[in-house]
């Protein structure tokens, strides 16, 4: 079942990139679903955080998605190369989003495979938030989408882990950020494949 549109109108950022670990992304795609359960977030803490797109308010072309009310995609192009999907949280005017780093593909792995170029499943399939993207078939084409659509959604199957199964620390490569790359804004199954390094 879909996760409500309340879930995701809630202000503690952190918190709900934390209750992520354990949900499961789907999308469907040219009639196609893939998808897997979320092990690794980042949560962006709007315009207070300076790692964050939104820091001191700053709405642009790009950043205006995360100014909508919560429960939306954010996706955006990093270094030209790499789409990176995010969950814009939180209610209008408060720009939280929270970054998917990896997932564990469950469905339509074969498809998965073949929007990667690979023959065989290895953990860098869905290992980094550009993986997850071009795994998943997520690309600003559906930008402001609705988690509520059949295109995109988010589902609560009963997965979840337990606090000592799941570590934080520090957000990757953020070092802009100064202090702020410093908070523990990172939330990962420890030690699983799919997370990206550090992962211990």
């Amino acid at each position: 079942m879909k996760l409500p549109e309340s879930y995701y109108l809630g202000s503690d950022v952190v918190a709900l990139s934390r209750d992520l670990i354990g949900k499961y992304l789907f999308t469907k795609i040219d009639g196609v679903v893939t998808g897997g359960y979320i092990v690794e977030t980042e949560a962006y803490n709007g315009i207070v955080d300076k790692a964050s797109h939104s820091y001191g308010n700053r709405i642009t072309p790009r950043t205006k998605t995360m100014f909508a009310q919560g429960g939306i995609a954010y996706v955006y192009l990093c270094y030209g190369i790499h789409e990176m999907f995010n969950i814009v949280t939180s209610v209008e005017g408060q720009p939280h989003a929270i970054l998917i780093r990896a997932v564990v593909p469950t469905d339509g792995v074969d498809v998965i495979m073949a929007r990667r170029n690979m023959e065989t499943l290895k953990p860098n399939i869905t290992k980094g938030p550009g993986s997850v993207a071009k795994a998943l078939g997520i690309s600003r084409a559906i930008n402001a989408f609705s988690l509520q659509s059949d295109t995109i959604w988010v589902e609560d199957r009963g997965l979840s882990f337990p606090d000592e199964e799941v570590a934080t620390g520090p957000r990757i490569g953020v070092d802009y950020a100064g202090e702020d790359a410093l908070l523990p804004y990172r939330f990962y199954v420890r030690g699983n494949k799919f997370v990206s390094k550090p992962n211990k």
